[in-house]
């Protein structure tokens, strides 16, 4: 039987049976894949830290024709993250992240983009970048990738450019000027439209400093969750558990 690799990124971990563990993979070109760690709870075991969530490793499996779970070999860590779950918000935060990778993508399905933005953003919550920063700037690409992100910068109805406040639509699916909206609810601001285009033009920050208030960033981000609620259908379990414990 071959042995085949893959460069992953390990969204989380279960405990099954007495000493195993099954773990599901974010591959760079085979996606969301699960495979069983068979002796990796034991106190010395050959994965040592390699199966921490957020890992970034390269994983080695042996598969079988017809089997979903594949038998994980071992794993070579090529960056660790561990030191980011000790807080318990980041922690959280990277469960949020991973919740809605592996509920938004089928299984085996390669996506070289999102792989490319956990990891930067992992990176940059490593360096030291802001996390309520960078949980906006995922979660803007990952509306933009999956194309959820509507137009906001012009009017649905009188199809002007917004240039002032604009009022999200029922449906989510773009926005209305002041003067044609039906109902303000929702309000996009100047803010979230310049925030939108930084985003595509810059990597995840790695510092602080960043042009926008915590105020602005939290508004944005109010906007961006909301669209992905409703797009995805429900409220993902570690954002209800944010919500609850970071307000």
């Amino acid at each position: 039987m071959p042995r085949h690799q893959s460069e992953s990124i390990i969204l989380r971990t279960f405990p099954i049976a007495e000493q195993d563990k099954l773990v599901v993979f974010f591959g760079r070109q085979r996606g969301i894949f699960k495979g069983v760690a068979k002796g990796a709870r034991k106190f010395s075991n050959r994965f040592g830290s390699s199966l921490e969530p957020m890992s970034h490793v390269t994983a080695f499996y042996y598969e079988k024709e017809g089997r979903e779970l594949v038998t994980v070999s071992g794993c070579d860590l090529l960056e660790s993250f561990f030191e980011l779950q000790a807080q318990v918000e980041i922690s959280f935060t990277l469960g949020y992240f991973a919740e809605l990778i592996e509920d938004s993508r089928p299984s085996l399905t390669e996506d070289d983009v999102l792989f490319r933005l956990l990891l930067q953003v992992l990176q940059a919550l490593k360096s030291g970048g802001g996390l309520k920063f960078l949980t906006a700037y995922f979660e803007a690409w990952f509306l933009k990738l999956n194309g959820f992100l509507p137009d906001l910068a012009r009017c649905r109805r009188c199809r002007g450019d917004i240039t002032g406040s604009g009022w999200l639509s029922y449906n989510k699916d773009g926005a209305f000027c002041d003067g044609c909206t039906p109902h303000k609810k929702e309000e996009i601001t100047p803010e979230l439209r310049a925030f939108l285009g930084w985003v595509k033009k810059n990597p995840p920050p790695k510092e602080r400093d960043v042009p926008y208030t915590d105020p602005q960033i939290e508004s944005i981000h109010r906007v961006l969750k909301d669209l992905l609620v409703f797009h995805m259908e429900r409220a993902p379990k570690s954002l209800s558990f944010l919500d609850r414990k970071f307000p």
